[in-house]
């Protein structure tokens, strides 16, 4: 159906190309520090971050924690001084802060949408990182607000997290109002849980999962003008 009126967007690997940035952020970091960041340790970085932000999306651990901790396993695993995991990790903040790849047609997208509806973000990502982002993004002429769950006091999936988007914008209606993101823990299990209607946004065409009821699954972000616009 066409017709809705707010649009949520997830931030990271839905408008912003996420991998590319952290793989980045990760190689030029463990420079800095003297070590080699070859593909494997890479790799090694992305599987320990992904796990402790879903830990954070079940509520088992906070977020400033797990900025030291994914590096603290990391330099565990490869054999690294431990010592430098903390300035690793602020090294690692500054960096990721000044990386805004878009995924390919975001800004296309949005730019299309905007007659449409209103368009927001919604995100778990780290405050001071995400605003640094949107802001060299150039997105902001499209994006109505910003919501970071350290603003929100809760992370998606909780649907508190929800109740306090509803609660900042004038007029909001859940029934009027579309989830879009990549992640099926925090964003479709959240906009669910929240009882807003789901875009999954699925480039890689993961298998769908068997539990969840989406309303939309997308490979591009170009299908979404139908969906929102009606064509």
């Amino acid at each position: 159906m066409a017709g809705y009126k707010f649009i949520l967007f997830d931030a990271d690997n839905t408008l912003f190309d996420f991998t590319r940035s952290e793989r980045e952020a990760v190689a030029e970091t463990l420079r800095d520090f003297g070590f080699i960041p070859t593909d494997s340790v890479i790799d090694d970085y992305s599987r320990i971050n992904q796990s402790l932000w879903e830990k954070l999306e079940r509520g088992e651990t906070e977020k400033q924690r797990l900025r030291v901790e994914r590096f603290e396993l990391l330099f565990e695993k490869e054999g690294y001084d431990l010592s430098k995991a903390q300035d690793a990790s602020d090294r690692y903040s500054e960096r990721l802060s000044t990386k805004a790849y878009l995924i390919d047609g975001a800004r296309e997208i949005l730019e299309d949408l905007a007659p449409c509806a209103e368009l927001y973000i919604v995100t778990n990502g780290i405050k001071k990182i995400q605003e640094s982002r949107f802001a060299a993004s150039g997105l902001g002429r499209f994006i109505r607000a910003s919501f970071i769950s350290e603003e929100m006091g809760f992370e998606k999936p909780d649907a508190r997290f929800f109740d306090e988007v509803e609660r900042c914008i004038p007029g909001f209606a859940r029934a009027d109002a579309l989830v879009v993101g990549d992640s099926l823990t925090s964003d479709i299990r959240g906009g669910i849980n929240a009882g807003i209607d789901t875009c999954w946004f699925n480039p890689k065409h993961k298998p769908m999962p068997e539990n969840m009821s989406i309303n939309y699954v997308i490979g591009s972000l170009s299908e979404l003008k139908n969906i929102i616009c009606g064509g």
